[in-house]
């Protein structure tokens, strides 16, 4: 037996890139601590919002959104953008690239429903600020992230 086939054996082939379970785990950990970001700094926004006058009611049912109805959706929006990411790093040649351009058109359609909820401007100028400022989190880190771990 040769002692380098030995160690191809246990360690494997030296490849200088690191194993796809190595790429994966550190994306998810990167982008969760991107969604506890993306979700302080939207609800920390709303708050401010809020504190300048924006009362954030919704006419259909006269309700007004929470505080923690911001967290709670950036949160299962930016997971949802996390899992994205993960697939287009297994499947995708260039998920840097794809990710970018999926999670700009995602958000782009996530403006849709402020702007036709029927709800006063400041409120719908301040949604939009929120789905933005959510998005200027998430997505650099993810599409950053995305590239060291495949070049």
């Amino acid at each position: 037996m040769n002692s380098t086939k030995d160690t191809e054996i246990v360690a494997g082939p030296p490849t200088g890139r690191p194993s796809y379970t190595h790429r994966f785990r550190g994306l998810v950990g990167i982008g969760l601590i991107a969604t506890l970001a993306a979700m302080v700094a939207t609800t920390l926004a709303a708050a401010l919002a809020r504190a300048a006058g924006v009362h954030f009611e919704i006419p259909d049912g006269g309700e007004t959104i929470p505080l923690s109805g911001f967290a709670v959706v950036t949160g299962f929006f930016s997971v949802v953008g996390v899992v994205i990411a993960v697939a287009l790093l297994r499947w995708s040649a260039r998920p840097a690239d794809r990710f970018t351009w999926t999670a700009v058109a995602l958000t782009a359609l996530s403006l849709v429903p402020a702007l036709i909820s029927g709800a006063n401007a400041a409120t719908v100028t301040a949604l939009l600020g929120l789905h933005l400022v959510a998005a200027a989190v998430m997505i650099p880190v993810l599409a950053r992230s995305l590239r060291t771990r495949t070049e």
